[in-house]
């Protein structure tokens, strides 16, 4: 069966190819009554435009490139989840990869001559690369960067304000009465920045509650994983002095924390509270339901598919700007007991 051809519906339609062209590409100039009879035509043959071979006409692919450091991590999974929706919804189809963090490979991903016809822009969520690396990439490949990164005008960045949403996690845990409170998560070197903006919310928290940290409780982890949270919360149970209350830098480090707890017989959150970061679904099904920070995925998915659109569009350079997206501190069982159950 022939496939039906803009010419079949211009003759169907009685106007000219170039005005079906004009009305699938959203164009301004057609009469409402022409429009209406070239969308009848389309809708009665099932038409179908090429968006490929419109999109090649253009010196474009239609497809832009989410990068992110593991599939398997919830929160790139779910934030995927929404970002693949909001491009769909601008006109683009979406390649997925995972770096597992190599710098090599994500540094190949934003150099020169790595796009070719694959992909029109990217929205990236480096692991590896530091900030220095973010900065001397390809300057002429449309990009956004997620994750706990400093725009500095050199690039577009989408997130939330990690400092102030790791300030209310442990704000909650200091206004129930917890005073031995531990961090799990940070990472003090260079491509840590997710870590180290956590542990600087951590320790202002203290400050603006007039008590004085314990650097001994601040636990370092390779990444923000169950066995990362496992492992530091067993060290913490084996001091003299544990604390009564953890904040965990995501989740699946508080998920890791809880599984250690109960299976050492302490009690939460009656004897240690505590509190994690992303807000993934897991946390809300698990018993205890784990408090957390909740970003605004959507919005940061958004954000992030809009900016990239506009510099997939732009023709002239524009400076980098740092978008955030709103959070909110949700308090579940893990900090509140049994009756918590959002």
């Amino acid at each position: 069966m022939r496939e039906t051809t803009l010419r079949d519906v211009a003759d169907l339609a009685g106007v000219s190819p170039r005005t079906v062209s004009n009305v699938v590409n959203g164009y301004a100039k057609v009469t409402p009554a022409t429009r209406a009879k070239v969308e009848q035509a389309i809708a009665q043959l099932g038409y179908r435009p090429n968006v490929l071979a419109r999109n090649l006409a253009n010196g474009r692919s239609g497809q832009i490139a989410v990068v992110v450091p593991y599939l398997d991590t919830p929160y790139f999974a779910e934030l995927l989840q929404a970002i693949i929706p909001a491009a769909r919804k601008g006109g683009y189809n979406v390649l997925i990869d995972q770096t597992d963090g190599d710098p090599r490979h994500e540094g190949e991903l934003i150099g020169r001559g790595s796009r070719g016809f694959l992909f029109d822009g990217m929205i990236i969520s480096p692991l590896g690369l530091s900030q220095d690396d973010l900065a001397v990439r390809d300057s002429t490949l449309p990009l956004v960067v997620l994750g706990e990164r400093r725009s500095d005008g050199v690039f577009d960045h989408v997130g939330i304000d990690d400092v102030a949403a790791s300030r209310d996690a442990v704000d909650h845990l200091i206004s129930l009465g917890r005073r031995r409170i531990a961090a799990i998560g940070d990472q003090p070197y260079p491509t840590g920045e997710a870590a180290q903006r956590r542990t600087e919310g951590f320790r202002e928290a203290h400050a603006s509650a007039g008590l004085p940290v314990d650097e001994s409780l601040i636990i370092g982890t390779p990444r923000f994983n169950r066995i990362d949270g496992a492992t530091a919360m067993a060290a913490l149970l084996d001091r003299d002095d544990p604390p009564d209350a953890v904040f965990c830098y995501s989740d699946l480090v508080a998920s890791g924390a809880i599984h250690t707890l109960l299976a050492r017989g302490v009690r939460v959150p009656e004897d240690v509270a505590i509190i994690g970061y992303d807000d993934i679904e897991d946390g809300r099904y698990g018993r205890p339901t784990i408090s957390t920070i909740s970003p605004d995925k959507k919005a940061i998915a958004q954000m992030a598919v809009e900016r990239l659109i506009m510099r997939i569009g732009s023709r002239e350079p524009v400076a980098g700007v740092e978008l955030l997206a709103r959070h909110r501190l949700i308090a579940r069982q893990s900090t509140l007991g049994g009756a918590a159950m959002t």
